[in-house]
């Protein structure tokens, strides 16, 4: 199926490796133009050379801290310069760390809403000055399945997610007249390096093994396992085609029927 996105300009956020990555190469695959950005340089560059040699084109890197106000604008403003448009947002980023809400102080909640929120926020509104004037665009949100089943020992995650579907909501309502949807995914249990790392800090504070614990996820969603990363991006790269333009406003669960909700 043709998406119909070929050289529409794809700004996907954290996407040096993990889910991030895993839409950035679904997208590119579809022909269309990347800027990909992450903390570590190294493993971005990698990254971007991996892309171009399997699809060809090219592919814009950018290492940058998203928490801070004027990297992510310059963020977006550089991906314009150099392509001369922004047509699709994928917010993705890195979750805040595990725990009970005892073991946060408030510094960790600032941290969390920095993360998770307001980086949102501060690229939105860049991205969102340039769609407006071409009357199309597309802006998708990588969130958690926790924003319709809260998981345990992951209140910030929980908490600081949640607010940007509700974010995600709103911005369909006000964007709808002018061509722009936005949509946010919600991705249960996939086998990226957070759930690694989620699993062996379990294992740390209960004594147990992680494996032990990866199953148990496995064993909750309805297909019994959990998802490869590989199939997170083509349900992305779906909702950011002219394919999907008669749906907003949506929050979608991509998780192996581990939501249990009607909704």
């Amino acid at each position: 199926m043709d998406l119909g996105i070929k050289d529409r300009v794809a700004l996907v956020t954290a996407s040096s490796q993990g889910l991030g990555m895993q839409a950035a190469r679904a997208l590119a695959a579809e022909g269309a133009k990347l800027s990909i950005c992450a903390r570590g340089a190294e493993t971005l560059e990698a990254t971007a050379a991996a892309l171009k040699e399997e699809f060809g084109g090219d592919v814009l890197s950018t290492a940058c801290d998203l928490t801070d106000e004027k990297s992510a604008r310059d963020l977006v403003k550089k991906t314009a310069d150099h392509y001369g448009r922004v047509d699709i947002l994928v917010v993705n980023c890195g979750g805040p760390p595990p725990g009970a809400f005892v073991d946060h102080d408030a510094g960790r909640w600032r941290s969390a809403v920095d993360l998770n929120l307001m980086s949102a926020v501060y690229l939105v509104q860049e991205a969102v000055s340039l769609m407006i004037p071409k009357r199309w665009g597309r802006i998708v949100f990588s969130t958690s399945i926790s924003v319709k089943q809260p998981i345990d020992g992951l209140i910030l995650s929980n908490s600081v997610r949640a607010a940007v579907v509700g974010m995600s909501k709103t911005l369909a309502n006000e964007l709808g007249p002018h061509g722009i949807l936005v949509n946010s995914v919600c991705p249960g249990y996939f086998l990226t390096g957070r759930v690694k790392d989620l699993a062996e800090k379990n294992a740390e504070r209960t004594g147990g093994k992680p494996q032990d614990l990866v199953d148990r996820w496995a064993g909750q969603s309805a297909l019994g396992r959990v998802a490869d990363p590989s199939e997170f991006g083509p349900l992305v790269a779906f909702l950011c085609s002219q394919k999907a333009g008669y749906i907003t406003g949506t929050a979608i669960a991509i998780d192996g029927g581990f939501s249990r909700g009607l909704l």
